[in-house]
């Protein structure tokens, strides 16, 4: 299960990256990975994983401590503030909260990208703020607070601001998380439908097996460290015979993936020696 990509078929590339908060913990190590143009591409992991850290490095939140990380071809480079809000012109965020400003209506929200980065006559951007909304299935809701709206509701208005520009990348963070089943399955038909229509490149953070495996056509499975355990279509993850895909896959407790974060022995962090008779 591999992704051979041309230079032309590939909108983001991740050029043997790695990345570490600090010193002590490195999230990424020595990572490379190509996302399609045009295509829904899931990174699937636990949590920890690097999953939401590598869509930092994306949007050029933080820098590679080593490797590069290219959009359309173009190195990313934090320092070069006037390529980042070109190369964000071009892109949408989901964030993992919605990160929706409380302080606005639904109107507003959708409509603060268009007033900060375009010139755009108001006129105009009522009829686009709309429109989103209404591909969301929100258009009544325009004159609502964001204090009236629930959590799927939240999630969807935070959908329809991130496609107000018409990006050319669509970054998900965990956009299942929350959500009931209906509206679980709402927003990933919506995920796969904008993709479709918008000729836009999807990328998809998740742990949610079943809605990612549906709705992408690419799926990669990380593991702690960034090391990709396996990646290729939903099928080929889905009929693997590898222990630790057919583990996350199937949510199974036991198998390679461990539940417990790396730890000292417990005599070590509670100050007892163990015997054969017992702890003393």
């Amino acid at each position: 299960m591999t992704c051979r990509l041309s230079a032309s078929d590939t909108l983001i590339e991740i050029d043997r990256v790695t990345f570490g908060y600090d010193e002590r913990r490195t999230i990424l190590q020595d990572l490379s990975l190509r996302f399609a143009r045009g295509k829904v591409t899931a990174v699937l992991g636990g949590s920890g994983c690097g999953k939401t850290t590598l869509l930092r490095l994306i949007g050029g939140v933080h820098g590679a401590n080593q490797g590069r990380v290219l959009f359309d071809g173009e190195v990313i480079d934090v320092h070069d503030r006037a390529q980042l809000y070109r190369l964000r012109r071009r892109l949408g965020m989901l964030f993992q909260f919605g990160a929706l400003f409380t302080d606005l209506t639904v109107y507003e929200n959708v409509a603060y990208p268009l007033r900060e980065m375009t010139d755009l006559p108001e006129a105009l951007i009522r009829h686009i703020v709309l429109m989103k909304l209404n591909a969301v299935g929100l258009r009544g809701a325009a004159s609502l607070k964001i204090s009236e709206v629930s959590g799927g509701m939240a999630r969807r208005i935070a959908l329809a601001r991130a496609i107000a520009l018409d990006p050319e990348l669509i970054m998900y963070d965990e956009p299942f998380a929350g959500l009931d089943l209906i509206s679980m399955g709402v927003a990933a038909k919506l995920i796969r439908t904008l993709n479709d229509v918008t000729g836009a490149t999807s990328l998809v953070i998740s742990h949610d097996v079943p809605e990612c495996m549906a709705i992408s056509d690419h799926v990669v499975l990380l593991a702690n460290g960034g090391r990709i355990v396996a990646q290729g279509t939903p099928a080929e993850l889905m009929g693997s015979t590898d222990p630790e895909v057919r583990q996350f896959v199937r949510g199974e407790p036991d198998g390679p993936v461990k539940f417990h974060y790396p730890a000292p022995e417990m005599a070590a962090d509670f100050g007892f020696r163990a015997s054969r008779g017992g702890a003393q």
